[in-house]
């Protein structure tokens, strides 16, 4: 197999229009091992990325040694991307891992037992309830678990707890994909698939760097654009990414948008199609809703008003909607870029209108993906412990508040539903309030994801707060608890995952655990028996204690429901080649593409949300919703750009947008620890244009500080391939590898490297997902770098200029990366340096761990 370092996205295997994606099964084991040295393998799936890609797990003397893509799977056809290659075992098998519970004395974490960690939990959590009520009870979690435990922990939030206080990590990605197919289709739930990329004619990606969020997919693109008759590429991006190298080099588009302006951008693309003919309207006339009013809201951006705002040229606009508007399959992509920006969920729905607009859903190569950044965030937002109610039900319809009833026997009362569930940033500004006095955190690292990070370490900090974390690794987070859970990781559990596009995996176990670590599922089911939750009959109100018996819960659930699991089981999942829901006796091998009969999931009865206005985030009520006769219809929603609450000044010139690097996952809990990835994306960066560089004195590898009112970090430069006025930083990096393991409580001093320093703590009013590219800052050059940035050569991080940086290389065992540190590029002439010395230089903290 090639160097998958080096080359990212493994050889090419060109696919014709409505052909098949060929097989192409990538490998990887520890080294010196071959196929023939496996004792077994097991079947799962990849949790690096959204995709989802159907893997085996390689099994040697009880250790998982390596990895297989699974060339039967329908998402990825045996292709597994970097991470997933390089960190699946790597993390599993770390040195580092939890193997046995902490808890807090005289203000250190030390080991303990089971009994004694939750026992403490259980006392806190029972004087909590017995003083202040449920409400005094968050739980903030993750799109990294399985089915089973999203549905247990929720049963356990809502009718065991009964707080309405819990969220996931899947706010900071996903909520805004969510937020925007309800209020477009009535429903969460990806109307289409990645078939999709073999039958479409363009593929357009708003705010989408696919060739380094899911690699895989990106790769099912390439072999499209190699094949005959390739798609035509639309990119809107402020970086030049190879997704925008795509566009280019097949004749269509690279939008560059100021960042803040996307719905300025969208909105002129809009009012263009219709204003070019552009419009299935016997579409329309059969399926949709709202189309006059949308009309109207698009009226007053014209080419060239749009251009203005957005700082494009007029002549970009017009192609780009030409290319759409004649498209005769059109796929769209949607990410971050879109999801953490100003006016995120109207930009979404914008997407959504277009497609609805040229009557392209529910068929080959007509699709939209509004994309998620985390393996299961679709069962996060599915089983309702992401701020949502399991089965997609509406909280503000009391019938689908009877149904959790009645299925959880359980008084109605019990569940809250007088008002939304609580969002992640409202959940920890109740903390800070001292409203929340016990939260509990699984499988993620909120100490370094979260936005405006000194405000989350004071938080955290706090005595009043009694703090849970669960996880497999001693995260900057878990430095901040009052008991420490060990957690089973990828491999050393069994459950089901569903990625962006509705397909179901099954994974199964393949080794056990390390020490005395534990699957969530079974840590949420010992504190349920030690709370002694119960039904109304007395029974216990969790009545299962398996996976597979969590999992037939769940089933039951999502019975009726658009997410309808009914038709699944492990046994029917083991092994197979992922089955994407609704899967029901009227559906058995399951759906590929939702809304195929233009009949969308907006009944008043059915819907999960009654819709918001879209600029401030205020709810309809039931009755404003009847009004609108939707019953099956999609909605068009038009919304007004305005100016972002944070915009570049004199003071803080530069637009400060963060994102990922393709080597690394979140906070590299998992990636971290392997050697190639690590060597590939070893510490942060910050990417400056080419201008900006020349105008700063700042050369390849120079050290800046980026600063504003809330923080700042400092890192080497990258002189990237950006449009002016913006600066980019890859949000991976936290603490736990550049500071000393001092006890958290004496955080270093000195500016930071985590691009959250620099973040607001500021949020979509629809979807409440936070803002983490919409912040402004200054930039000032510090000192003389030693070589060049340790941003990747390979990908949207590549430096501008050729040659400035030696080309990277990687070995395929995992072990070693080189990079040229000596190559120092031509340096500008620079006045002295005058150090920041403002607001801007936050601090800096001392905790250990990697991130989650």
């Amino acid at each position: 197999m090639s160097d998958r370092i080096a080359s990212v996205w493994g050889p090419r295997t060109p696919t014709a229009r409505d052909g098949r994606w060929p097989v192409r099964v990538d490998v990887r084991l520890d080294l010196g091992l071959t196929e023939a040295d496996v004792e077994h393998w097991v079947p799962s799936a990849c949790v690096l990325c959204s995709n989802g890609c159907g893997a085996d797990i390689a099994v040697r003397d009880g250790r998982m040694v390596g990895v297989r893509g699974r060339a039967t799977d329908v998402v990825n056809h045996g292709r597994l991307g970097p991470k997933g290659l390089h960190a699946s075992c790597r993390a599993a098998n770390s040195d580092r891992r939890l193997t046995r519970p902490l808890v807090r004395r005289g203000g250190e974490l030390v080991e303990t037992g089971w009994d004694t960690a939750m026992e403490r939990i259980v006392e806190r959590s029972r004087y909590l309830l017995e003083r202040h009520g449920p409400s005094s009870h968050g739980f903030y979690g993750s799109g990294q678990m399985m089915a089973e435990e999203y549905y247990t922990w929720g049963v356990i939030a809502k009718a065991g707890i009964g707080t309405n206080h819990m969220d996931g990590n899947t706010r900071l990605c996903t909520a805004t994909a969510a937020a925007a197919m309800k209020e477009s289709f009535g429903s969460d739930g990806q109307p289409g698939s990645y078939t999709d990329v073999e039958s479409c004619d363009v593929i357009a990606l708003y705010g989408h760097n696919m060739a380094e969020t899911q690699t895989v997919l990106w790769a099912r693109v390439l072999d499209r654009l190699e094949g005959p008759n390739p798609p035509t590429v639309i990119a809107v991006d402020p970086r030049s990414t190879p997704v925008a190298d795509a566009a280019r080099r097949t004749g269509g588009v690279h939008l560059a948008p100021l960042p803040g302006t996307n719905l300025a951008l969208l909105n002129g693309m809009v009012r263009a199609l219709v204003a070019g003919g552009y419009v299935d309207h016997g579409y329309l006339d059969a399926h949709v809703h709202g189309y006059d009013d949308l009309v109207a809201a698009v009226e007053p951006y014209t080419p060239e008003e749009t251009a203005r705002i957005c700082d494009v040229d007029v002549a970009d606009v017009v192609r780009a909607v030409e290319v759409i508007g004649r498209a005769e399959r059109l796929l769209s992509t949607v990410l971050q870029g879109f999801y953490q920006s100003h006016q995120a969920t109207a930009s979404s729905c914008a997407v959504n209108n277009i497609h609805l607009l040229r009557g392209m859903l529910g068929r080959p190569g007509c699709g939209v993906l509004q994309m998620n950044g985390q393996p299961t965030a679709q069962n996060a937002r599915e089983a309702g412990s992401n701020g949502d109610l399991p089965g997609f039900r509406n909280w503000d319809n009391p019938a689908h508040i009877d149904q959790l009833a009645a299925l959880w026997n359980v008084d109605r009362d019990v569940i809250p539903h007088d008002g939304p569930p609580t969002d992640a940033l409202e959940i920890f500004r109740l903390a800070e309030a001292g409203d929340i006095g016990l939260l509990w955190i699984a499988a993620t690292n909120p100490a370094v994801s979260l936005p405006q990070l000194p405000r989350i370490r004071e938080i955290l900090d706090r005595e009043e707060l009694f703090v849970v974390v669960q996880d497999g690794f001693l995260t900057e987070t878990a430095r901040y608890a009052d008991v420490v859970l060990p957690a089973a990781m990828w491999g050393e559990r069994e459950g089901v995952f569903t990625n962006v596009n509705r397909t179901v995996h099954h994974a199964g176990k393949a080794v056990d655990p390390p020490g005395e670590a534990r699957p969530d599922l079974d840590i949420f089911l010992d504190y349920a028996r030690r709370m002694d939750f119960r039904d109304r009959d007395g029974q216990p109100l969790l009545g299962w204690d398996t996976a597979e018996g969590a999992f037939e819960a769940w089933k039951e659930c999502s019975r009726g429901r658009l997410c309808d699991y009914s038709g699944l089981s492990y046994e029917r999942l083991s092994g197979s080649g992922g089955i994407p829901w609704p899967v029901t006796e009227a559906t058995p091998d399951g759906c590929d593409r939702l809304y195929a009969d233009g009949v969308f999931a907006t009944g008043a009865d059915v819907c999960e949300t009654y819709g918001h206005d879209l600029s401030t985030g205020a709810g309809l009520s039931r009755e404003e919703y009847l009004a609108l006769g939707l019953e099956g219809r999609a909605r068009l929603r038009g919304c007004a750009h305005t100016p972002a609450a944070e915009v570049p000044d004199d003071e803080h010139p530069f637009a400060v947008i963060t994102g990922r690097t393709v080597y690394q996952f979140h906070t590299r809990t998992k990636t971290g620890g392997a050697g190639a990835l690590h060597a590939a994306a070893p510490d942060a960066w910050a990417e400056l244009s080419v201008d900006d560089a020349r105008r700063l004195g700042v050369a390849e590898g120079d050290i800046v500080r980026i600063g504003n009112d809330r923080g700042s970090v400092e890192v080497p430069a990258r002189v990237g391939r950006g449009r002016p006025g913006v600066v980019f930083v890859p949000f991976h990096y936290g603490y736990e590898d550049a500071a000393s393991s001092g006890d958290r409580r004496s955080p270093g001093t000195g500016p930071g490297r985590a691009a959250n320093e620099l973040t607001p703590y500021d949020k979509d009013p629809v979807s409440k997902q936070p803002l983490l590219k919409a912040g402004t800052a200054r930039v000032t050059r510090v000192r003389n770098g030693d070589g060049p940035a340790p941003a990747p050569t390979t990908a949207a991080s590549a430096p501008a200029r050729r040659g400035s940086v030696r080309p990277t290389r990687g070995r395929d065992d995992g072990t070693t990366w080189e990079r040229a540190s000596d190559v120092v590029p031509r340096r500008v002439p620079t006045p002295e340096h005058t150090p920041n010395t403002g607001p801007g230089c936050g601090a800096r903290p001392s905790a250990a761990g990697s991130g989650g």
